[in-house]
């Protein structure tokens, strides 16, 4: 196996590993605390489940850097080197209220770029992941939709806008009713574009600059998949982009207008 092919069949590890220990957490009563704000919500579950991604990495890549959402692991992606992006939970709201909608991701990146990816949704038992040649759900190879014709797409706007722009999040859900044929809203990015990567939903929009935790290995799925990532201008996406706009390639433009409504106002 190459190093690339470790890096992936790491994060593929990792991944599963970190989710089971969340998993045997969920819908156990566990304690909720808040950070930054009344939604911004963390619980053990969310840092054990991290101590265990991080543990299985260090066991393989001791040197390399860890960006990560909880505890004292790194912010910000580096650009050069390699490095590592997880998130030990992406969709806590979710996974307090008992909603199984909720995912491990880890992935593995070189010089700012990913080359490997795994989001692990524990209650499904579904592993997407992601080397650099293709994507895959349970290890079956997996592409974005065909769909071409916006009255028969759906698309997905994510990442929470916070009290004081939920006008934003108003344009966002207009600007995508009024071109698609349904809108779809599940609570993790990394869930949704893990979705759009296998032909579920066919865009998913943000204006907003996207946690790289919350972002970079559901990024590398669609594009393994087939998809298109760019930012607001139309720009490839980078882990410090502002907005996120993905899609199947086909309706790519009419996604880009959709999220462009939200910088409209």
């Amino acid at each position: 196996m190459n190093e690339l092919g470790a890096r992936a069949d790491r994060a593929q590890r990792a991944a599963r590993d970190g989710g089971a220990v969340a998993r045997r957490a969920f819908r156990t009563n566990v304690t909720v605390e808040t950070k930054d704000g009344k939604t911004d919500v963390v619980t053990e579950a969310d840092r054990e489940a991290q101590r265990r991604v991080v543990e299985r990495i260090r066991g393989a890549f001791p040197d390399d850097a860890i960006v990560g959402e909880e505890e004292d692991e790194l912010k910000a992606v580096p650009d050069e080197g390699p490095s590592w992006v997880i998130d030990p939970i992406d969709g806590t709201n979710n996974f307090v209220r008992d909603v199984p909608i909720w995912a491990t991701a880890v992935a593995a990146v070189l010089d700012g770029e990913p080359v490997a990816a795994a989001n692990f949704l524990p209650a499904f038992e579904d592993l997407y992941a992601a080397d650099d040649q293709a994507a895959y759900r349970n290890g079956e190879q997996i592409s974005v939709s065909q769909r071409d014709d916006p009255e028969t797409c759906t698309v997905c706007p994510t990442f929470w806008w916070d009290y004081d722009a939920r006008d934003e999040y108003a344009a966002a859900t207009r600007g995508i009713v009024s071109r698609f044929g349904d809108l779809r809203r599940y609570g993790s990015m990394q869930v949704v574009l893990s979705f759009l990567a296998d032909g579920g939903l066919d865009g998913v929009i943000t204006n907003k600059r996207a946690n790289p935790w919350d972002s970079v290995a559901g990024v590398h799925l669609v594009r393994m998949a087939g998809g298109t990532v760019t930012d607001l201008e139309g720009n490839e996406w980078r882990h410090d982009s502002a907005g996120l706009v993905a899609s199947n390639g086909h309706i790519h433009d009419v996604v880009l207008e959709a999220a462009r409504e939200i910088e409209d106002l």
